[in-house]
């Protein structure tokens, strides 16, 4: 009997191109990437040769760049490389040397934590060379290490002599398509784009000064929050410089952002104009002052589009890419402390900046409004000052609730153009309602202002506020106010006489979105009946309540129109005063309404016309 061979491991064969390929359309969202990476590595080990050597006087080691158009370097003071770290890093995808044991323990000092940011140097060149030492071993002789697109490479030994000080210096020669990011003033644009904020020197050097110059300092100075200022108000103008420098424009006021658990200090820039609702910024995020991302939206919550923040913060963990943050917990706790952050700054303008808050409610009501909904603490706080559109104008409602003890609301934008005039002349404080959140913030007032009262206005609060006519003219027009109810009936629609202002108002549809919808339905089913949709909206149907025309006595044209005893003009006159108010109530016409408009139109022309031959 034979028995079956074992299976034999093999291992994967990577192909680099196809990789590189990989990484350049799906993981980094641009070619530039590579000096961040070649900058963060840097970065990394001078974090490790500290560690290594704690004593050592601040900005003894630091990050040099150079670039001259034919060549990208790279050299840190690192804590370098020993030939076998070559060998077991730089010749293995996907491992990093920060994953080494002798310093897993310190692994969150590190930026980069995922092993292929090496790679992303095959974007903009075709071989990279390595030239490093080792600073753990006093006598390690210098390691050369050349990568070549094509996956091969190659590692020789230097004598120590012949090698360069602790440290590594990784050079790039660029292809012919990389110079868009390779080009001395590109590349220092890059270096202060991404570094500015690097606690670490880094000094850029394109080749004009001669051997031995000491290159241009790219991040000269710590953050804006990091320095000290001889008085407060110079730090608020600093910091409110460094935020246009940043975003391009004057900030509102800047709000200072310290979170000491995990490491994140930066500033909040409030918008000084109007955001679209629902539009997000991206907030400029520095992991250990490395620029993560310029459009991180998960720092902040959702109601929070009226700032851009840009931070910098030890803690918060990046993704594979290194240009977004990965969501744990630590984000989650991060946003809410910062969403807190804005709302004790709400609170301290309301609280003693009325001008301030005055100029914020201005441009940003509606993200407080929606903050307001959800946040009981920011409701009571600025409810009374957050304008609404009422019968009295644009007003807040603390000052509309002491003009009027009730306040009716309408649910719709179009309800509340229908009945603003009229009721306003009625004496009927009315706020519109129909914007996001403006509904349900008004029913909310008495929480604030418990001596208000809060109602939906529906059209039998309007029509009882309307003057009735007396008896004599109710009689009189009785046959006309007939003819017309039988005209409009297609519609479901009452007709009514009474007075109200101002007199230049012929009529005044009082219609709900609500009872069109009923209508609608109710009709539906009486002509679905019979069958399974008819009965599932017969099941929902509900008394379906009618609009209602109401004529205004005060109005001449209206005193001319119930005196019409020719039984089809009176029908035309009135389907022309329900056109005409429907046209001013301002919600879409119906094909039908806006056929009965046109037919009215040419019926009075006609008629006129039959007058005048």
């Amino acid at each position: 009997m034979t028995l079956p061979h074992p299976a034999a491991d093999r291992t994967f064969q990577v192909d680099l191109r196809g990789l590189v390929d990989l990484l350049s359309h799906h993981l980094y969202s641009s070619p530039r990437v590579y000096l961040r990476e070649l900058m963060q590595n840097a970065v990394d080990a001078l974090t490790a040769r500290h560690t290594l050597e704690p004593d050592a006087p601040t900005g003894a080691f630091g990050v040099r760049l150079y670039a001259d158009g034919t060549v990208v370097r790279v050299e840190d003071d690192g804590v370098g490389l020993t030939e076998a770290d070559v060998h077991s890093f730089l010749a293995t995808i996907g491992r990093s040397s920060k994953r080494a044991d002798r310093i897993a323990e310190q692994r969150g000092d590190f930026i980069g934590q995922f092993g292929i940011g090496l790679l992303s140097c095959f974007l903009v060149a075709d071989e990279i060379h390595v030239l490093s030492r080792s600073a753990r071993t006093p006598d390690a002789p210098a390691v050369e290490w050349r990568g070549r697109g094509d996956g091969s490479y190659s590692v020789r030994t230097l004598p120590a002599s012949a090698g360069p000080r602790p440290g590594t210096t990784v050079t790039l020669t660029p292809r012919a398509d990389a110079g868009e990011w390779t080009r001395p003033a590109q590349v220092h644009a890059l270096a202060r784009h991404f570094g500015s904020l690097l606690r670490h020197p880094l000094t850029f050097d394109d080749g004009t000064a001669g051997p031995g110059a000491p290159g241009t300092s790219v991040n000269p100075e710590p953050a804006p929050w990091a320095r000290t200022y001889p008085t407060p108000g110079a730090r608020s103008r600093a910091l409110a410089a460094y935020g246009e420098e940043v975003f391009g424009f004057t900030p509102l006021d800047t709000v200072e952002l310290d979170l000491p658990a995990v490491g994140l200090k930066g500033i909040a820039c409030v918008l000084p104009e109007t955001v679209p609702a629902g539009r997000r910024h991206g907030h400029r995020v520095h992991v250990k002052g490395m620029l993560l991302s310029e459009q991180a939206e998960e720092i902040l919550p959702d109601w929070a589009f009226f700032v851009r923040c840009v931070v910098d913060a030890e803690s918060l963990r990046p993704t594979a890419s290194r240009e977004a943050l990965y969501e744990d917990d630590t984000l989650a706790a991060v946003r809410d402390a910062l969403a807190e952050k804005l709302r004790a700054w709400i609170a301290r303008a309301a609280a003693s900046d009325p001008d301030l808050l005055h100029r914020f409610l201005q441009a940003h009501h509606l993200a407080v409004k929606s903050l307001a909904v959800h946040d009981d603490e920011i409701l009571r706080m600025l409810l009374p000052w957050l304008p609404f559109e009422t019968t009295d104008g644009h007003t807040t409602l603390d000052e509309f609730a002491r003009t009027h003890r009730t306040v009716l609301v309408t649910s719709s934008v179009e309800e509340f153009r229908q009945v603003a005039a009229i009721a306003s002349a009625a004496g009927l404080g009315v706020v519109n309602g129909g914007y996001t959140y403006d509904r349900e913030l008004v029913h909310r007032l008495p929480e604030i202002r418990p001596e208000a009262t809060v109602a939906d206005l529906d059209p039998a609060t309007l029509t009882a506020h309307l003057d009735p006519v007396d008896r004599e003219t109710e009689l009189a027009a009785a046959a006309y106010l007939a003819q017309a109810r039988d005209a409009l009936a297609v519609f479901d629609c009452d007709v009514a006489l009474r007075t109200f202002q101002p007199a230049s108002a012929p009529a005044l549809l009082v219609d709900s979105r609500e009872a069109r919808h009923e209508r609608t339905r109710s009709q539906l089913a009486r002509e679905q009946e019979g069958g399974l949709w008819g009965d599932i909206l017969g099941a929902l149907r509900q008394e379906a309540p009618r609009a209602q025309l109401i004529l205004n006595q005060l109005n001449p044209l209206v005193r001319t129109a119930v005196a019409i005893d020719e039984p089809e003009l009176a029908r035309t006159s009135a389907e022309a005063l329900y056109g005409q108010a429907a046209m001013l109530s301002r919600r879409p016409l119906r094909p039908a309404e806006s056929s009965l408009i046109n037919r009215s139109f040419l019926d009075l022309l006609a008629h006129a016309l039959r007058k005048d031959s």
